[in-house]
């Protein structure tokens, strides 16, 4: 402790002693000019980069609301990029500046890097697939997708792991070098399908036209529907029922909502018009009897 306390007042006495040394001063000018300058310059870089990105997005974020998605959250790493990058070569050029060797430094930093990167395998994988996933599009923050065990909506993709948070609640963060297989469930609508049940007794054309009426009282109450309902005929003759199969395009997430509604109004419809749905009976027999 007293040989640093011993330095620190030699450094002291030093530049007390030369503190009106105008070749010393011109020099401290000097540094700190440059040094002003570099930051300066990084602040000027770091707002033209951020312009730059925010206008390569600009016109494709006017169209389709799940590609305005992605480019945001992928404006988010590009100026995070920028940002550490101009930081490293700044700090750098700042110790230059102060005569501090830089190049034994960036030496030792290879060294360490690839040192840790023969540790860090798995860390590399997730971060190389993280910009496989961003600049390929494959999903972006609210959207619902589908991995080989976990379904839900996105709420971060970042470049080491991504954030799933399902119906229940859960959150799941996945490392992206995980990711080997993603189905996008946001993309374009979902069909949904419901298969109307009759009786074997009931008239199947009458049941038919009953569903098409009905489709057209859903389609104009639902906006959310883009094609349909349709009534496309008898799906399946079962063992007690004639399935009449009924099909709606519809958004990508309100196709759980149709589908509920569609069976909730088909079985309203059904008991309005008469049309018997089949369903399990129980008998029993009384011996004595």
């Amino acid at each position: 402790m007293e040989k640093i306390l011993d330095g620190f007042n030699q450094t002291l006495d030093y530049i007390g002693s030369r503190a009106w040394d105008p070749d010393f001063l011109l020099n401290l000018l000097s540094v700190v000019v440059q040094i002003a300058l570099i930051i300066i310059a990084g602040r000027l870089l770091m707002r033209f980069g951020g312009f730059i990105i925010d206008r390569f997005f600009e016109d494709k974020q006017k169209y389709d609301k799940h590609l305005k998605r992605r480019n945001n959250t992928l404006k988010i790493v590009l100026k995070s990029a920028l940002r550490y990058t101009l930081y490293f070569i700044g700090g750098t050029m700042a110790l230059e500046v102060l005569g501090v060797p830089t190049t034994s430094i960036i030496a030792g930093a290879g060294v360490i890097g690839l040192a840790v990167g023969f540790g860090a395998q798995n860390l590399v994988q997730d971060i190389i697939t993280g910009f496989f996933i961003l600049f390929e599009k494959q999903f972006a923050v609210d959207d619902y997708v589908k991995f080989s065990d976990v379904e839900g909506i996105v709420e971060e993709v970042g470049l080491r792991v991504t954030k799933v948070r399902n119906f229940d609640g859960d959150l799941h963060i996945i490392p992206n070098g995980k990711i080997d297989q993603v189905t996008n469930l946001s993309t374009t609508t979902r069909r949904v399908v419901v298969d109307a049940a009759i009786d074997y007794n009931q008239n199947i054309q009458e049941a038919i036209d009953v569903l098409k009426g009905l489709a057209q009282e859903v389609k104009e109450e639902y906006s959310v529907i883009k094609e349909g309902p349709t009534v496309q005929g008898v799906q399946d003759l079962a063992d007690s029922s004639v399935n009449i199969r009924v099909v709606a395009m519809v958004e990508p997430m309100d196709s759980w909502q149709i589908g509920r509604v569609l069976r909730q109004k088909i079985k309203e419809r059904f008991d309005q018009v008469g049309i018997s749905i089949p369903y399990n009976h129980m008998v029993i027999v009384n011996k004595e009897d």
